[in-house]
């Protein structure tokens, strides 16, 4: 756990705003211009694990975890905030065997990821199981859905694999089994999908390479350098219009890499000497920027070629980028500090 008692940060689905789930409960910031939306404090929710929006609605899904917990963390609250802090303010609660580590929400469907299956259930009126899919062991939570298409990956069976899964397929009476990219060797720390669900990036364990594949034809369009020494990556992210990815890590920069317009992007200096072998063909970061190193965090695009980043620190950063490699602070703000007074 982090001094400032956060326990996970994450973006909705057109990244405009972002939770923090916490010891001291849950909270709802807009992005640009940073401001808190909603805060559930643990009177209300006890300690939150994980959150998850449904876009900018008034629905959320919240996990239980921390020191004060109220809800069960092998459950899936469903809380409609519009309801303020009454019992109407759940709409349902899902129980299952093993803690959630993770949930995701669809406006057609509820997804809720656990150590070794995925389930999906419909949602939102009456939610039945449609499907439950077995994965290799997931600690960190891994699975991602596309904002505006079908397409849902998760960890496959196999070491660094990614499994595929056409969620119009998840339709009562119908069949379909997930299709698998061997993406890395190494186990996976992150994936994610862009807004349509037709490009996948991944990151393995060892931290240095992000792949990005066409998801309909499962093949690598890309390899992204993050860096050259080993690292943890926090957060892998897709632009809204797909043309950058971002990647956060332990290294304490926030590296910033197009997608469409590749030449923007750096090659090795070391691209004559072919004794390196495969290592030159990657391509390295248009722009970086650093934030608190070591310190967990969270990134996404903002509006205007902005990279925003949230760390569980409590700080809130805002980089500017341009074509040629630029990057300047354009804010930076303490999101734990904002709205106390509300409390």
């Amino acid at each position: 756990m982090t001094k400032s008692g956060v326990l996970s940060l994450r973006f909705n689905q057109d990244q405009g705003c972002f939770t923090c789930s916490s010891e001291s409960g849950l909270r709802i910031y807009n992005v640009d211009p940073l401001a808190q939306k909603l805060c559930l404090n643990t009177e209300m929710v006890g300690s939150v694990a994980n959150t998850e929006m449904l876009f900018r609605t008034n629905i959320i899904a919240i996990v239980g975890g921390g020191r004060n917990s109220r809800f069960d963390e092998k459950a899936v609250v469903i809380w409609d905030a519009s309801q303020g802090n009454t019992d109407k303010s759940v709409l349902m609660d899902i129980t299952f065997s093993q803690p959630v580590t993770a949930v995701r929400l669809k406006k057609d469907r509820l997804i809720v990821v656990l150590r070794n299956q995925v389930h999906v259930f419909s949602f939102p009126n009456n939610p039945q199981k449609l499907k439950a899919f077995d994965t290799r062991d997931n600690p960190r939570g891994l699975c991602e859905v596309s904002p505006f298409g079908s397409n849902m990956v998760f960890p496959g069976h196999k070491c660094g694999s990614v499994q595929i899964v056409n969620l119009d397929s998840t339709q009562p009476g119908q069949t379909s089994s997930p299709s698998t990219i061997n993406a890395h060797k190494t186990e996976l720390a992150c994936v994610a999908l862009n807004q349509s669900g037709t490009l996948l990036a991944t990151a393995s364990v060892k931290g240095t390479l992000i792949r990005v594949f066409d998801v309909n034809k499962k093949t690598m369009q890309l390899e992204l350098r993050r860096g050259a020494d080993p690292a943890k990556l926090y957060c892998i992210s897709f632009s809204l219009d797909s043309a950058y990815l971002c990647a956060s890590s332990d290294k304490g920069t926030v590296h910033i890499f197009a997608v469409k317009e590749t030449e923007l992007n750096r090659r090795s200096s070391f691209k004559k000497m072919g004794f390196l072998g495969q290592y030159v063909e990657s391509q390295w970061g248009l722009a970086n920027f650093t934030v608190p190193a070591e310190c967990a965090c969270v990134c996404a695009f903002g509006p205007s070629h902005s990279v925003i980043a949230i760390c569980v620190d409590g700080t809130f950063h805002k980089y500017v980028f341009t074509k040629d490699g630029n990057c300047n602070r354009e804010a930076y703000d303490v999101y734990l500090d904002i709205g106390d007074d509300m409390d």
